[in-house]
C-alpha cells in the first residue's frame, strides 16, 4: 500500500491509496475526491471516460468521511495539494458516511470538544498531533543522544510533590494514595543510580481552573542529573528546546503552514542565545513604564484590529448569498478564521485591564501567575529564563541560594509571545538536616517521605533536575491559544468525555 506521504516516489506509475474522503465536488465528467489518510491529503480525479459508469455513479455518493480504497496513476502537478494528484482508475468504496456533522461552517468550541473524536480528522488538529509526535520524539532523541536513559516513575504514589491542595486522591487498596503530580522526586532515586535519567508520563493536578494553560492531566518529561548545578540546569534545559525546535522546523514546514504558524520567533528560538534574568530583575520589568505603554498600545491596536476585522466579515457575508459554490467554501472558512480571531481579540480587551492592574500592583515575593508570565513573555521574541525565585513560594525540596537565604535556586523558562512557562526546575537540596526541617516547616507528613530522607544519607550529591509541560510547549510551537487542542482527548475541569 502507498501513501499520499510517499506519492513523490512514484511518479507517473499507478498506485493504490486507502483512506477517507476529506472534501469533494463535482464538474461534468468529472468527480474531484480529496482524499486524506492520515499522512496527507490528495486530490483524486475520477473521470467518467476512466472507470465504468457504475464506479463514476458510485464516487459521486460519497460523502466527507467515506472510505474507500481508489486506484490510479499519480500525475505531478504543483497546483494540487502536496503537489501531486492522482488520475483514478479504479476504486473500492468501504463505507459511504453518514452526514458528517463537522461542517465548513463555523462551530462553538463545546460543540466540537463534544465531537472530539471526530474533530481529530481536521486538518488543524492533524497537523497539531503530527508536530507532538515530532516534539515526543525528537525529546528521546536528544536525551538518549545526551548519555540519559529512560526510567519510569510510577502513576500511583503515597505523597505530594508539588503541595497537597492539588492532589487527585484515590483508594489503593484501603490505603489513601495519590495520582501523580510529578515523577522528580522518583527521578532523583533513580539518578543515583545511573547519573542521568529522564521520565516522560503522564501527571495530574486537582486544580479547579479554566484557563488556557490548564489540564487536569498533561505529559510531563522530566530529567534529574547528579553532580549538575542550576547552572548546568538551564543549559540543558535551552539545548534541550533548541534541539526539539529545529527537528519541527526541518520536518513541519507544511503543518505549520496549515496552523498558520508565523515560524519568525521559532526560528530565533532555535538560532539565538536565551535571554537570562532573575526574579528581581522581572519584577522591576513587570512593574516598568515601558510594560505599561506596551499594555496601552496593544490595546490601541486591537481595538483597531477589531472594528477591521468585523468590517471585513460584513462585506463578505454580503457576497456569499451569490457566490458560486467554491466561493462560498473559502468565504466560510473565512468567516470560520475571523470568528477565531474576533474571540481572541475579545478576551485579549477583557484581559489587558486587568494586566495593568496586576502589573502595576505586583510586589517582590510573590509568585508569577499566569498573567504576569504573559505580560512579561510579550516583551521577548526568543524563551526567557527567570532563575533565583523567593524560596518561600517554592517547593521544599529546592536548595536556596548560598549567598541570600530567601531565594531559592529554581528556574522557569517562559516561551515568548504571551505563552508563558513551559520548564520548571532548580537545583535540589541535598542535605538531610536542611531537608528534614523544610518537610516540618511545610506541614509535611515524615513518614511519607523517609525514603526520600534516604537519598541525602547514602552518598548524597548536588542535584538539578527539571519537568518540561509537552501540552504547554505544543502550545507555543503550534501556535495554539489553548491547551485543549495540543492533547488528542484533553482532560479539564468539567471535561471527562469524550
Amino acid at each position: 500500500m502507498t501513501t499520499i506521504r510517499e506519492l513523490s516516489k512514484h511518479s507517473d506509475e499507478i498506485v493504490t491509496l486507502k483512506g477517507w474522503v476529506y472534501n469533494s465536488r463535482s464538474s461534468k465528467g468529472l468527480h474531484f475526491l480529496e482524499l486524506r489518510d492520515g499522512t496527507g491529503l490528495c486530490q483524486c480525479i475520477v473521470s467518467a471516460e476512466e472507470v465504468s459508469q457504475d464506479l463514476f455513479e458510485a464516487a459521486g455518493t460519497l460523502k466527507q468521511e467515506s472510505s474507500l480504497e481508489i486506484s490510479g496513476k499519480v500525475v505531478k502537478d504543483d497546483r494540487s495539494v502536496g503537489g501531486y494528484e492522482l488520475h483514478a482508475t479504479d476504486l473500492k468504496i468501504h463505507q459511504v458516511a453518514e452526514d458528517y456533522p463537522i461542517t465548513p461552517k463555523d462551530h462553538g468550541v463545546e460543540f466540537l470538544m463534544e465531537n472530539r473524536h471526530l474533530w481529530l480528522r481536521s486538518q488543524r488538529q492533524w497537523a497539531a498531533m503530527q508536530v507532538r509526535n515530532t516534539i515526543q520524539f525528537s525529546i528521546h532523541q536528544f536525551f538518549q543522544n545526551e548519555g540519559f536513559i529512560q526510567m519510569d516513575a510510577p502513576v500511583f504514589t503515597g505523597n505530594a510533590a508539588e503541595g497537597t491542595t492539588t492532589l487527585f486522591e484515590t483508594d489503593y487498596f484501603e490505603e489513601k494514595a495519590y495520582l501523580t503530580q510529578s515523577g522528580q522526586l522518583y527521578a532523583e532515586a533513580m539518578a543515583m543510580a545511573h547519573g542521568k535519567v529522564y521520565t516522560f508520563g503522564p501527571t495530574f493536578r486537582a486544580e479547579k481552573s479554566k484557563t488556557r494553560r490548564h489540564l487536569t492531566e498533561f505529559w510531563m518529561i522530566e530529567p534529574e542529573m547528579a553532580f549538575y548545578d542550576l547552572e548546568m540546569n538551564m543549559n540543558l534545559a535551552e539545548k534541550m528546546l533548541k534541539f526539539i525546535l529545529n527537528s519541527v522546523l526541518d520536518k513541519h514546514e507544511r503543518e505549520l503552514e496549515i496552523l498558520e504558524r508565523d515560524t519568525t520567533y521559532l526560528q530565533k528560538a532555535a538560532a539565538e542565545p536565551f535571554k537570562k534574568i532573575s526574579y528581581t530583575d522581572a519584577v522591576e520589568q513587570l512593574k516598568s513604564d515601558e510594560t505599561a505603554e506596551m499594555l496601552d498600545k496593544m490595546e490601541k491596536e486591537r481595538k483597531t484590529e477589531l472594528e477591521e476585522i468585523k468590517s471585513e466579515e460584513k462585506e463578505i457575508k454580503k457576497e456569499h448569498g451569490s457566490a458560486k459554490k467554491w466561493r462560498k467554501a473559502q468565504i466560510d472558512e473565512r468567516i470560520k478564521e475571523i470568528h477565531a480571531r474576533i474571540s481572541q481579540i475579545e478576551e485579549d480587551l477583557r484581559n489587558i485591564p486587568e494586566w495593568k492592574t496586576s502589573a502595576a500592583n505586583f510586589e517582590w515575593g510573590n509568585d508569577f501567575g499566569g498573567s504576569d508570565e504573559t505580560i512579561l513573555t510579550m516583551q521577548y521574541d526568543t524563551p526567557v529564563m527567570v532563575h533565583r525565585y523567593p524560596s518561600a513560594v517554592k517547593a521544599f525540596y529546592m536548595k536556596r541560594d548560598p549567598e541570600d537565604e530567601d531565594l531559592a535556586l529554581a528556574l522557569d523558562v517562559l516561551a515568548p509571545e504571551g505563552y508563558g512557562e513551559i520548564i520548571g526546575g532548580s537545583e535540589r537540596e541535598e542535605r538531610l538536616e536542611v531537608l528534614e526541617k523544610r518537610i516540618k516547616e511545610h506541614d509535611l507528613p515524615r513518614e511519607a517521605f523517609n525514603w526520600y530522607l534516604d537519598l541525602r544519607k547514602y552518598g548524597s550529591v548536588p542535584h538539578s533536575g527539571y519537568g518540561l509541560g509537552l501540552e504547554r510547549s505544543v502550545a507555543w510551537i503550534c501556535g495554539l491559544s489553548h491547551v485543549r487542542e495540543t492533547i488528542p482527548f484533553p482532560r479539564m475541569l468539567g471535561r471527562l468525555r469524550p
